[in-house]
C-alpha cells in the first residue's frame, strides 16, 4: 500500500456533530430531520418528519451541516452511512456528523471507508449493548482510518461515486416512470376521466379517442355505467407462502429466490428481481412454500403489513407475504392493491402481529371496469414497467461493480487506473 497512512478518525476530522440526548419538537412541516431509519444503503432517504423553522437555529446550537458531510448511525441500526446534499437539515438522534479535515482527509472516501467491510468492521469491534448494538463517541474517535494521500482519496472516491450516480439516476428515472403508470391507472380506474370527458363530449386528457370510446358516457349509482362494485378478493386469487425448516442445511443456499419483507423493493423500483436468502429444490418440495411465476404481485401481510413487489423472475416467499394473481391483467392487479392499501392497513388486526386475512380482502370493495378496458391499461403501462425492470437490474450490475471494487480500492489493492478500466 505504499504511501498510506493509518489514523484514528478524532485525529482525521475537523468536526463531529452529535445531537444524542436531545429530542427535538417534530412539526409536519419545516426543516427536514435526518434520522436514523432514513439513512440506508448509502444514502438518505425523503425524510418525512421536521422541526419548525422557527426552532432550527436554537436546536441546532451543536453545528451546523455543511453538503458533503458525512453521517453516521449510531444504533438501531448501527454503521448506516450517507452524505448530505442539502446543508438545510436538522440532525436527529442517534445520528452523528463527521467532517474530515481539508485537504487530509476526504469527505467521500470517508463515506466509502466506512461503508467498507473494514470500517463496517471497525464499528462492529467498538459497538456495545446487549439488545441493541451501538457505539459511544468515545469510542467512534478510536476507529482507524486507513488512506492513501489526499488526490487518490479524491479519485478513489470518484470512481464510486460514478457507479452511485449511476444507480442514483436509475432510482429517479423509475420514481418518474412508476409516477406515470400510477397516474394513468388513477386517471382511468379512481378519478375516471375519460368518462367525464365522454360524458361533457370533450377530448380525455388520459385515454386516445380510440381508447375514450371504451369507456361509458355516463355514471350509474356513482360509478361508470356498466363497470361493477365488487370485494377486492373477486380481482384475483391469493396464494400462500412457507419456511423450509431452518435448521436443515439441505433447504437453504440453493438458488430459489425466497422471499421475504426484507427484500421488498423502493416503491419505485417495483420489482424484486433478488432475494437476500434463497433455498434448494429440496426445501421447496419438504416446505409449504410454492413457486411463483414472473409478474405476481406480492404483499407483505403480517407485522410490517403492506409493503408490495412484482415478482420479476420466478421465486417462493415465506408465510408472512401473500402472492396475488390477478384475473385482470399483472400491472392492473398491483395497481388495485396498491389503490387499497390504507384501507388494508387499517383494517388489520391480531393479538401481536398486524395482519391481513383473506376475511381483509372480502370487506374491501373495488371497482371492476370492462375487460377491454383493463388490456388497453396492461398494453399501455407494459414498456413503462419494462423499463423500470430494466433500470433495476442495471442498478444491480452496478452495485455488484461497486461492491466488487470498494474493499479493492480501499485497501490499496487495486489502483485508480485498474479500477477505471473495470468501467
Amino acid at each position: 500500500m505504499g504511501n498510506w497512512e493509518t489514523e484514528t478518525l478524532e485525529n482525521c476530522l475537523s468536526a463531529i456533530i452529535d445531537y444524542r440526548g436531545k429530542t427535538p419538537t417534530k412539526t409536519s412541516s419545516g426543516v427536514p430531520l435526518i434520522t436514523a431509519k432514513i439513512v440506508k444503503n448509502g444514502r438518505i432517504e425523503t425524510p418525512n418528519e421536521f422541526i419548525g423553522e422557527k426552532d432550527y437555529s436554537s436546536w441546532m446550537t451543536r453545528g451546523f451541516p455543511k453538503i458533503g458531510d458525512v453521517i453516521l448511525t449510531t444504533e438501531a441500526p448501527l454503521g448506516e452511512i450517507a452524505q448530505i446534499t442539502d446543508e438545510r437539515i436538522a440532525l436527529a438522534q442517534r445520528i452523528i456528523l463527521l467532517r474530515g479535515k481539508e485537504n487530509f482527509l476526504d469527505n467521500s472516501y470517508l463515506k466509502y471507508f466506512l461503508l467498507s467491510e473494514v470500517g463496517q468492521s471497525q464499528l462492529g469491534s467498538r459497538s456495545s449493548g446487549t439488545t441493541v448494538l451501538g457505539i459511544k463517541q468515545s469510542e467512534l474517535r478510536k476507529v482507524k482510518v486507513t488512506f492513501p494521500k489526499f488526490p487518490e482519496q479524491k479519485a478513489i472516491a470518484q470512481i464510486l461515486s460514478s457507479l452511485d450516480d449511476k444507480i442514483e439516476l436509475n432510482r429517479q428515472m423509475n420514481a418518474t416512470l412508476e409516477a406515470i403508470a400510477r397516474a394513468l391507472f388513477k386517471a382511468w380506474f379512481v378519478d375516471f376521466e375519460p368518462v367525464r370527458a365522454n360524458l361533457e363530449n370533450r377530448p380525455s386528457e388520459s385515454a386516445s379517442p380510440e381508447i375514450a370510446k371504451l369507456f361509458p358516457s355516463e355514471f350509474e349509482n356513482g360509478i361508470p355505467k356498466g363497470w361493477e362494485r365488487k370485494p377486492l378478493i373477486e380481482f384475483f386469487r391469493l396464494i400462500g407462502g412457507g419456511t423450509p425448516k431452518t435448521t436443515n442445511p439441505e433447504y437453504w443456499n440453493g438458488k430459489i429466490l425466497w422471499y421475504s419483507v426484507v427484500d421488498a423493493p423502493n416503491e419505485s423500483d417495483v420489482f424484486v428481481i433478488d432475494t437476500e436468502k434463497k433455498i434448494t429444490q429440496l426445501g421447496l418440495e419438504k416446505s409449504s412454500t410454492k413457486l411463483l411465476r414472473k409478474g405476481l404481485t406480492i404483499i407483505s401481510a403480517r407485522g410490517t403489513v403492506g409493503k408490495l413487489a412484482i415478482t420479476g423472475a420466478e421465486m417462493t416467499m415465506n408465510q408472512s407475504c401473500y402472492a396475488i394473481e390477478g384475473k385482470f391483467g399483472d400491472y392492473f392487479t398491483f395497481y388495485v392493491v396498491m389503490e387499497a392499501i390504507a384501507e388494508l392497513k387499517q383494517k388489520t388486526h391480531g393479538a401481536v402481529f398486524d395482519t391481513i386475512t383473506q376475511d381483509t380482502f372480502k370487506s374491501i370493495s373495488q371497482i371492476l371496469p370492462k375487460e377491454r378496458v383493463t388490456t388497453e391499461f396492461e398494453t399501455k403501462v407494459d414498456p413503462i414497467m419494462r423499463s423500470i425492470e430494466s433500470n433495476l437490474r442495471m442498478s444491480k450490475k452496478l452495485s455488484e461493480i461497486r461492491d466488487s471494487l470498494l474493499p479493492r480500492l480501499i485497501s490499496g489493492k487495486v489502483r485508480i487506473g485498474e479500477a477505471a478500466k473495470m468501467l
